[in-house]
């Protein structure tokens, strides 16, 4: 099936030029598209070939996000910690840690279907994440991967392995990670943090991503307190602890946060082949400070299971740059798109250019080349999309998912969300 977008105002993502033209859009999880003069008339195209009038809108690639948590999904508006936390770790003890642990195998299914929904509606066809949920990992993965499918966008999973629960939880993890990397998925082996994370554990889990040929994904210097760990038991920093056990050696690794990173360390990480995932958002909510990212060429944007919305993400990005490394609305840009080259380097599917959005943005003033990235950086916004296209198929349309049924989303979401608040209660 090909699917045909006429009168459409085409932005190149890449060189940010602007073409008014139609385009071919190819199905599939490679698919391409295809600039075209003119729509072929109804006699010349074949069954099942379908025509959107984007009326002069804005068509250009869709997002993906970095870095998600899904697994705080059915968090919101949750009843307040017994414990008021006064500082990073006691964040993770009274809310994350108490909420991962709650989760069973439905819960995390409709975390992952209702933050896919709220990706989809706001033009991220690609999800990053890093889940968890101690005492329901078997399995997990391959429901969220499902999940994710059923509403039509990409991924690339892996679970948070962490000492923090004990040996039995510890080796869960490394066991869902090895059977799901083993079934042919494409993946990452997870890693919550160097605090949580013993040697032995650290070896296991870079000795698993050697085997199935791909990266970590951990949370790296994301607190102060992460730092003084590392110092008291391992007598190093963070990043060179994970130098050491050839974390930041593997191919396609990524190091959530890096917001206490020192000189030496940001200079190991630049020179090796590991990524940085800023969420500078979430960095401000847990207090722990903010960082400019300017010391390496391997950054794109996460969420970290704030939101589903990545173009907010971006902007937050863009004012809290403006204190920390003075990043331009080019540069913001670049870094936005910055995971189509990690995954394209990957060979992931999914996030190829058959994935695109039909935004709504009409702007008081001119948009073009020249000024495009001021536009993204103080104009744009996620209400401005209003169709969805991932690997050559509408997911969303008129701003309503079209893929599964909204409502009954919702519904289950609800559901689960009344079992999750009850549970973490008792």
């Amino acid at each position: 099936m090909t699917l045909y977008l006429k009168n459409a105002r085409y932005l190149d993502s890449e060189t940010l030029a602007f073409t008014n033209t139609d385009l071919a859009v190819d199905e599939g999880p490679k698919g391409g598209i295809k600039l075209i003069d003119k729509t072929p008339p109804l006699a010349e195209r074949k069954p099942g070939d379908r025509v959107i009038d984007c009326r002069g809108k804005l068509v250009t690639r869709s997002f993906g996000c970095g870095h998600h948590h899904i697994y705080s999904a059915l968090s919101r508006g949750m009843p307040p910690s017994p414990v008021t936390p006064t500082n990073f770790v006691e964040v993770l003890e009274q809310v994350w840690w108490r909420l991962d642990k709650c989760l069973d195998n439905d819960m995390t299914e409709a975390s992952a279907l209702i933050a896919a929904m709220g990706c989809a509606k706001r033009g991220v066809t690609f999800i990053i994440d890093h889940h968890a949920a101690p005492y329901s990992i078997r399995g997990s993965l391959e429901t969220i991967a499902q999940a994710f499918e059923r509403v039509g966008v990409g991924h690339l999973l892996c679970y948070e392995i962490s000492d923090r629960d004990g040996q039995k939880i510890t080796d869960d993890g490394l066991a869902e990670h090895d059977e799901y990397l083993g079934s042919g998925r494409h993946g990452l082996v997870g890693l919550h943090a160097s605090f949580t994370v013993s040697d032995d554990t650290l070896k296991k889990s870079v000795d698993l991503a050697v085997k199935h040929k791909t990266g970590l994904h951990i949370h790296v210097a994301e607190a102060e307190s992460d730092q003084q760990d590392c110092l008291k038991k391992h007598n190093m920093r963070v990043a060179q602890r994970l130098d050491k056990f050839g974390v930041l050696a593997q191919p396609h690794t990524i190091l959530g946060h890096c917001v206490h990173l020192d000189e030496a360390e940001k200079k190991l990480v630049a020179e090796s082949k590991a990524w940085v995932a800023q969420s500078c958002e979430s960095n401000q909510n847990n207090n722990v400070g903010l960082t400019g990212y300017k010391w390496t060429p391997r950054v794109m944007l996460g969420v970290d299971g704030m939101h589903n919305d990545m173009i907010r993400s971006a902007q937050a990005a863009y004012m809290a740059g403006q204190h920390t490394e003075g990043i331009s609305p080019s540069e913001l840009y670049s870094r936005f798109r910055a995971v189509h080259k990690y995954l394209a380097a990957m060979d992931v599917p999914g996030d190829s250019a058959n994935n695109l959005v039909i935004m709504d943005y009409p702007s008081p003033t001119p948009c073009g080349t020249d000024n495009f990235p001021g536009h993204f950086a103080f104009g744009f916004s996620s209400n401005d999309v209003e169709t969805v296209i991932a690997q050559g198929k509408v997911i969303v349309e008129n701003r309503r998912l079209v893929s599964e049924d909204e409502d009954s989303i919702i519904a289950y979401a609800q559901e689960q969300a009344g079992r999750l608040w009850a549970a973490m209660a008792k």
